[in-house]
This record gives structure tokens, sequence and C-alpha cells, in this order.
């Protein structure tokens, strides 16, 4: 896996959706986005507040930001497998970059690997809170900015 911080957030995607075209079939996507999930760092129970958790997601989530507009970093979890592994890929195209380009990225990755078509309703809406709470943070620094 190449380090975040020397792919561009485009790059970050287009990897992303050649990692997933190597898999025949969805049951093999599953699996792979339950062992991304398992490679996330932990987050520190101390962090898992009713402030960094993200609401509309049906399993437990929570959205760390750090870092300022020039580069923003975020740490994150989930109680769910699947969900942590979604966590892993939206981290990998936007931690780690500037808030700008984070407000600038659109998600074309859950479209390229087929995403929205093989997640239920309410992990969809659950992805879409964690994206708008991620971009929330990014035009917050934004607006800090000197």
């Amino acid at each position: 896996m190449n380090d975040t911080a020397t792919a561009s957030a485009a790059e970050a995607q287009q990897q992303i959706a050649e990692e997933f075209a190597f898999f025949g079939d969805w049951t093999e996507r599953y699996q792979y986005l339950i062992d991304l999930g398992k490679q996330l760092p932990p987050l520190p129970e101390r962090l898992k507040t009713e402030d960094y958790r993200v609401h509309g997601c049906q399993s437990m989530v929570w959205l760390v930001p750090s870092g300022d507009a020039a580069r923003m970093h975020f740490d994150a979890a989930s109680d769910s497998a699947i969900v942590s592994g979604l966590i892993a890929l939206v981290l990998r195209v936007y931690s780690d970059r500037p808030a700008a380009e984070i407000l600038a990225t659109e998600p074309e990755f859950i479209k390229a690997i087929g995403l929205a078509k093989h997640l239920s309703p309410t992990r969809s809406n659950g992805l879409a809170a964690m994206l708008a709470r991620l971009k929330q943070y990014a035009a917050e620094a934004l607006q800090r900015a000197p």
C-alpha cells in the first residue's frame, strides 16, 4: 500500500479501484474490506466520545480530526468490521491532505468499485454521514486558517 502522503487523493482513489478490480466477486471484496478494517490503528477509548461520534450510522463510528487547514489528519474507528473497512478506504483518500483538497475531492472510489450497489441503505447513509462530517471538519479548519 502506498503512503497516502505521496499520492494525491485522486491517485489514492485510482489505487483503491485497481485493488478492488483484482477480486472476482463481492464475497472476496467484503473480505478485503474487513481485512483493511483490521489494519486500522486502534482508537483510544478516551476519544470514543459523543463529540466525535458520527450520527447517521447504524453502527458506532467515531471520527477524530487533528492538524490544520494545511494538513488535516483523521483517526477513526467503528464497532462494525465492514464499516471499519470503509473507514480505512475513506482515510486513504482524505486523511493527511490539505482542507481545500478534502473539500474538492468527491468520493469517486465508491462508484468505481461498485460499493454504491453493494451497501445496504443504512451503510450507504452512514458512509455519506461520515464523508459529510469529514468535509465539515475540513471546512471549519479552512475558516480558522489565517
